[in-house]
């Protein structure tokens, strides 16, 4: 009999940042309409809640998300992070986008950036609750940080916001819900209590 494929979790947090990634590149060449976030369609085209994050809207959107995804994958490959961290990150990708329910008013989103401030903070959890000294303090700081963008961004307000810099605008709600599911299910499945990479 076989053995069965393990990663650890630092494979595993790269092979998931690799999928998500991977899945952005073709995601290009697919008509948005076909895949990305609409409200209308959220409970009849499940799909979307996974696919939404491979639609990009210009080439600048998607290079800057897969620059982002390669900075996530090194923080949770940094932060020696436990397999259940991949796991986490996994289960908060389509609640980030169910999330966006509160804001009706956002009829179309596209974009990896929701999933990656969801892996943000199941790293963010696994730092403060599963290591002491300098990589707690570290977790800590960033995570005093990621508080006050979100808040400066002001998720609350209107649905999408024009950036400096940026060709496309952004969608704040997006950033506060992938941070709230990833800290969420990092928390509900203890990712951070046992280290096992």
């Amino acid at each position: 009999m076989a053995g069965r494929l393990r990663l650890n979790g630092r494979q595993a947090w790269l092979a998931f940042s690799a999928l998500l990634a991977a899945g952005s590149l073709p995601g290009w060449f697919v008509p948005a309409p076909l895949w990305d976030w609409q409200p209308a369609l959220a409970f009849g085209e499940p799909w979307r809640l996974l696919t939404a994050a491979w639609v990009h809207w210009s080439p600048l959107h998607l290079g800057g998300n897969l620059v982002a995804t390669a900075l996530v994958a090194v923080f949770g490959v940094t932060a020696r992070v436990p397999p259940r961290a991949t796991l986490a990150w996994a289960l908060a990708w389509p609640l980030t986008h169910i999330g966006l329910l509160l804001q009706p008013a956002l009829l179309h989103y596209g974009g990896l950036s929701g999933v990656l401030h969801a892996g943000v903070a199941v790293v963010l959890v696994h730092l403060l609750r599963d290591t002491t000294g300098r990589p707690r303090l570290i977790g800590a700081m960033v995570t005093v940080g990621v508080l006050v963008k979100l808040v400066l961004e002001a998720p609350w307000g209107p649905p999408l916001r024009q950036m400096p810099g940026w060709d496309i605008a952004i969608a704040p709600l997006v950033h506060a819900t992938g941070t709230l599911a990833g800290a969420l299910v990092a928390l509900l499945l203890g990712c951070a209590l046992v280290n096992r990479s």
